[in-house]
């Protein structure tokens, strides 16, 4: 029996790393799992592993986005646990950085997060009950040379956990569970 009160889940930004391991977790404790990224070819043998249904989606792209949520709720229910990990980097000097791959990079994985957020808030606010989960990186606290731009999405996407944390938290999402089990990935809830 699972101790997770939870029956479906959606990772945007799937891949081999932290969402994979998280993906386990969820489906081994009997929750239906949808990956998804921007090229879900990627994602086969971990959809086929666990048995998750694969979306293809642009997470910087607000109707595509809703389209995700929209596909996800149709093929495995309105999502209970939604991960955002989602990111993009442009690396190098600040003075030579290219401003549209900057632009990219912070929409991917700052602006993306916010539309995630949103999209999974107003599905939970419906049940009463969710987890959204938003992975970081030391880049979130501390910027590195060469990764301005990755620095700066995940600056953004801290805030965007704490405020929703302090907004969706009362109305009862609760996901302390997640904080304790999977270190890494923070929860957009108290």
């Amino acid at each position: 029996m699972s101790s997770i009160p939870y029956r479906t889940a959606l990772i945007v930004g799937a891949g081999s790393g932290i969402s994979a391991s998280v993906a386990r977790r969820l489906a081994a404790s009997g929750l239906r799992v949808g990956l998804a990224a921007r090229n879900i070819d990627k994602l086969a043998s971990l959809a086929a592993e666990i048995g998750a249904e694969r979306f293809a989606t642009d997470a910087s792209d607000p109707a595509a986005v809703a389209q995700l949520f929209e596909a996800a709720d149709k093929r495995l229910g309105k999502p209970h646990v939604v991960l955002y990990n989602a990111s993009a980097r442009a690396h190098g000097p600040i003075a030579a950085l290219d401003p549209e791959a900057v632009r990219k990079a912070v929409e991917i994985s700052a602006f993306g997060g916010f539309l995630v957020v949103r999209e999974a808030a107003r599905r939970m606010m419906d049940h009463g009950s969710g987890a959204i989960l938003l992975t970081g990186a030391s880049a979130s606290i501390k910027g590195y040379p060469h990764s301005a731009a990755f620095a700066m999405g995940k600056f953004a996407l801290r805030g965007l956990a704490q405020s929703a944390a302090r907004e969706l938290g009362p109305k009862g999402h609760p996901c302390g569970a997640f904080r304790h089990r999977w270190r890494g990935a923070q929860c957009a809830a108290p």
